[in-house]
């Protein structure tokens, strides 16, 4: 107190509670800070040592205010950490990287809803998202985000309440967008408690060298239990599947009902639709593996014909083709997408060349998608991943380790990986789903 009445000079906590920011006094006197809380299973799934590092590694401070371990395998636990930075950019940056993993302001508010300016572009500091389960705050309760996936913003429908993400390129004038972090938290994905499972969090394993003989098992388990319960299966495939001589593998898989939906380009089809025909993948013979004459031109003849007769259906519906993975494909009704490229010949008429357009039909497929086997293709695995909410699990099957590594540092992390060719891999699990 001082000689003119009570001394009122604001209390820091008091700051906290109403602004969501603070002063701490000492040293740093214009030090920002910041209380923010996580629950779960933070520490055996390693999410709590995680936002430590993200908090000093870009600079910041911490102090643990509260920590309750659980005390049984089962228990969750909770963490209130302050969280300070020296101006408010950076802890702004911080806040956005620790609430990626689930730490979220003590002091929540409604997001913050500002509408499109214009079609095809989002307002300036939108909300990006991940491919974690999300929620967002509006009119005081928390509203779960439909059609989750990473690399897209928020959209808002205020007359149902609800929220879905939003490609960029699907945005329209007049759109609700969240912008900022405010009234928004994530569910990041934890470490499973029960037992060895290879789609464990932070359990994937790119070595050539590991056994992979029990993830096998696992993922047929996996995949067993998707197709006879309501899980829904995807592969993503690339041509090694034919060139490799998988194609009656994969096409067993189509038939006993282990393949939902294919995702592929004109290279799968166009050489499975060529070995049918011509017993040859790229014009080298699949009976004895050598080159056979005019073989170069098989794949070109292939497509010509498809072309000529209006498309994979067709050939089949007329008698013309009568094996291999689009045959299964089409007998059985299973769903397939193939999405072109710069490089494709003809292409075959089903190739969905508008690569837009490609992307919006992926995404009516994935949607229900439990499980996604991705063989042997680099870019369309990358591509997929992107579009599957982290909840999915995921074998991506390469004779490369860098395919691997790649869609994982994309951001498809719940990504198994296994590192092996792809004929000896369809065959044990082809295998492995013969057992009951």
């Amino acid at each position: 107190m001082n000689g003119n009445g009570p001394d009122h000079t604001p209390d820091p906590l008091k700051m906290k509670a109403t602004s969501g920011a603070g002063e701490r006094k000492g040293e740093h006197s214009s030090h920002l800070t910041e209380e923010v809380e996580l629950q779960g299973h933070v520490i055996d799934s390693l999410i709590f040592p995680k936002i430590l590092d993200e908090i000093t590694s870009l600079g910041g401070t911490f102090e643990i205010r509260e920590i309750k371990v659980g005390s049984r395998r089962h228990d969750p636990s909770y963490v209130r950490l302050q969280v300070g930075a020296d101006n408010t950019d950076l802890l702004e940056q911080i806040l956005t990287r620790v609430g990626q993993h689930g730490a979220m302001p003590v002091h929540q508010q409604d997001c913050e809803l500002v509408p499109a300016d214009l079609d095809g572009a989002f307002p300036e500091g939108f909300y990006c998202t991940t491919n974690q389960e999300t929620e967002i705050r509006l009119n005081g309760h928390w509203l779960p985000v439909h059609l989750q996936e990473m690399d897209c913003g928020l959209k808002v429908d205020l007359d149902t309440n609800t929220a879905a993400c939003l490609p960029m390129t699907d945005v329209k004038r007049g759109d609700w967008i969240v912008v900022g972090r405010l009234g928004t938290r994530v569910f990041p994905l934890e470490r499973k408690s029960e037992g060895h499972d290879a789609f464990s969090f932070m359990n994937s394993t790119v070595s050539s060298e590991k056994p992979k003989g029990v993830t096998v098992r696992e993922i047929a388990g996996h995949m067993r239990r998707s197709r006879d319960g309501n899980g829904k299966i995807l592969v993503v495939a690339g041509p090694a599947v034919v060139h490799t001589g998988s194609s009656e593998l994969f096409s067993q898989l189509i038939r006993r009902g282990f393949v939902d939906v294919l995702f592929a380009g004109n290279a799968l089809a166009t050489h499975d639709i060529e070995q049918s025909w011509y017993g040859t993948s790229l014009g080298i013979s699949m009976e004895h593996g050598g080159s056979t004459e005019e073989g170069h031109e098989h794949h070109l003849r292939t497509v010509n014909r498809v072309r000529r007769h209006g498309g994979i259906r067709n050939v089949v519906d007329e008698g013309l083709l009568t094996s291999g993975i689009m045959y299964e494909c089409i007998k059985r009704n299973t769903p397939y997408l193939l999405a072109g490229s710069i490089r494709d010949d003809g292409p075959l008429p089903d190739v969905v060349t508008d690569v837009i357009e490609a992307q919006r039909k992926m995404r009516e497929l994935v949607q229900g998608v439990t499980f996604c086997l991705m063989i042997a293709t680099t870019l369309h695995s990358i591509a997929v991943g992107n579009l599957l909410p982290a909840s999915v699990k995921v074998v991506c099957v390469d004779i490369n380790p860098a395919t691997v590594t790649k869609l994982a540092d994309r951001g498809s992390f719940q990504t198994v990986g296994l590192v092996t060719d792809v004929e000896p891999f369809l065959r044990v699990l082809v295998a492995e789903l013969g057992e009951s």
